[in-house]
């Protein structure tokens, strides 16, 4: 990955776990550390410090008071130039869930009374609407927005254009988040590489052997390749 250094908080048995990683041109040091966040101060380059506290969330009801409230303390200056990414493990607002059982907002309370004590605000994400999936398909489907990116209005001062970008999962539920602090999104030319979720759905079965039959020249020189190229197109517009 190419990054230069590392911290690690041990997993419990064989759940959990933490891990951190930055470069040589990220000044980072750890202040505090829990089974569900490590909280750092960051400057990039030399520019002004901020905190970062990066998050595992409690998936647990019975302990969610207690982590939100623990995390609430971390910074007693509500003015601190401060911002919160990873894993809520909440749902916040009805447009947060598609599929499953209702929204419930009791469920989302504590969070919701730790941005009111801290003042933070969730920077805007693009590219997607939800970060979780359980990876199914029609009515059993549901999708969340569980990760997110939290900061005071302080640090967003400090970087005004900074948005949250929602990446494309791979092996796993959960989506990526990328947070870029300068607003650039650099349009990179993906190389197309075919999801193993999408064997589970019958059209795809259907569309790869409609466009293999579809090529009128057989003889064509590189038909195969002609081929491969139409069902790798075709396949991109129906997972759109």
């Amino acid at each position: 990955m190419k990054l230069d250094n590392a911290f690690y908080v041990e997993p419990e048995g064989i759940a959990g776990g933490l891990a951190l990683w930055w470069s040589q041109d990220v000044k980072l040091s750890v202040l505090h550390y829990d089974k569900n966040f490590i909280d750092t101060i960051i400057s990039i380059n030399g520019e002004t410090e901020w905190f970062g506290t990066f998050i595992y969330a409690t998936p647990y009801e019975e302990d969610k008071q207690r982590f939100w409230e623990r995390l609430g303390i971390l910074r007693n200056d509500v003015n601190a130039k401060w911002w919160i990414m990873g894993d809520t493990n909440i749902v916040a607002s009805p447009n947060e869930k598609y599929g499953g059982s209702t929204f419930e907002n009791n469920n989302a309370k504590w969070y919701h009374e730790f941005l009111e004590c801290t003042y933070l605000i969730e920077i805007q994400s693009k590219r997607g609407a939800y970060t979780w999936s359980n990876q199914r398909s029609e009515e059993d489907e549901i999708r969340e927005k569980l990760d997110r990116v939290l900061s005071s209005l302080e640090w967003s001062f400090l970087f005004p254009k900074a948005i949250v970008i929602i990446d494309v999962a791979i092996a796993s539920d959960h989506a990526p988040i990328v947070l870029l602090t300068n607003g650039v999104m650099k349009k990179v030319k993906r190389d197309f590489k075919f999801e193993s979720r999408w064997l589970i759905e019958e059209e795809c079965s259907r569309l790869v052997e409609e466009e293999w039959i579809s090529t009128e020249d057989r003889n064509q020189r590189g038909t195969f390749r002609v081929k491969l190229r139409r069902t790798k197109v075709k396949l991109g517009k129906w997972n759109k």
